[in-house]
């Protein structure tokens, strides 16, 4: 049964949770049993540098091969490891510039035998890339920030989102978690994942921006929990949506999660939409992030109504 081992790192990016910094024994994070998904998840530095890398292996392997048996390639000078292995590139590029050719029935397999694997190199090379610039990417633009305010006379829980692209997304969903720790009966310590219930989950069209929110009333996972609380719990917001982009013709899919210490209480986002007339709107998605003290409201004016003149 695999044990998975906690380890901390000195550091807690918000890229990079400490709850999900851990060494997982009986699974390896580079599963050469499945090459497929290990080229597709690797980043992109690591991905060429492992292109280029077996490139050169494939081409010093037959290089070696033509080495091991002079005078199977014309032109090549005996022992000459330079020309073994420019000869092993263009027979394995099928490029052939004829200075240099196979000149026995040896050359011949051996460099038929490049041939197909270079094909297959460049197909496969060919397909792993196709596929890695295709994977569609949602674009979402996040607050830097959740905040907890009072909305509607209620304290909220509010988590912002702005579409980055000039078109529309449609059929918007998202789901928000929190990741506490909990103490059973019995004294056992556990962190447990507790649905945010939202005010709205579903969104038919998302052109600009939107505000997640949560009230925080009796029955929700976050009730009593105050700045101090909440940091010492280690706790975490997770939040999942995914979209249709109908110029990608495809569902797009994304996640941000924000540590206790960028829950921001007695803070309210700024506006981001201005209406310049004639109904047009202008949206800034570098306002996105601005937050703001959440003073409260004046007090009515005595002997009316609020809202009310005097």
């Amino acid at each position: 049964m695999a044990r998975a081992t906690p380890h901390r790192p000195a550091a807690r990016p918000t890229s990079d949770p400490a709850f999900l910094a851990f060494t997982k024994i009986g699974a390896s994070h580079y599963d050469f049993s499945d090459p497929y998904h290990l080229a597709l998840t690797m980043r992109w530095p690591a991905f060429v540098v492992a292109v280029f890398a077996f490139y050169g292996l494939i081409t010093s392997i037959f290089a070696a091969l033509y080495l091991a048996q002079p005078g199977c390639v014309a032109n090549a000078r005996p022992g000459s490891l330079a020309d073994s292995f420019f000869f092993s590139i263009e027979t394995l590029a099928t490029v052939g510039y004829g200075e240099m050719a196979p000149a026995t029935l040896y050359g011949h397999w051996v460099s038929s035998a490049e041939i197909v694997s270079g094909m297959a190199f460049t197909a496969i090379m060919t397909g792993l890339v196709f596929v890695r610039f295709s994977k569609p990417k949602a674009k979402i633009v996040y607050a830097e920030n959740a905040v907890i305010t009072r909305h509607n006379g209620r304290p909220t829980l509010m988590v912002r989102i702005g579409n980055g692209r000039t078109s529309l997304l449609t059929d918007l969903e998202v789901r928000l978690d929190a990741l506490l720790h909990r103490t059973t009966e019995e004294g056992r310590r556990y962190r447990g994942v507790h649905e945010l219930r939202l005010n709205r989950t579903a969104i038919p069209i998302f052109p600009l921006t939107h505000t997640l929110m949560h009230e925080i009333d009796a029955q929700s996972p976050l009730a009593g929990l105050d700045a101090d609380t909440l940091a010492a719990s280690d706790a975490w917001l997770v939040l999942s949506l995914e979209a249709r982009d109908p110029g990608l013709a495809a569902t797009v899919y994304d996640q941000r999660m924000y540590p206790a210490s960028r829950i921001k209480f007695a803070m309210r986002y700024c506006d981001t939409i201005s209406d310049e007339g004639d109904g047009h709107v202008v949206m800034d998605l570098r306002r996105i992030s601005l937050i703001e003290p959440d003073h409260p409201p004046p007090d009515p004016p005595t002997g009316g109504l609020a809202g009310a003149p005097s």
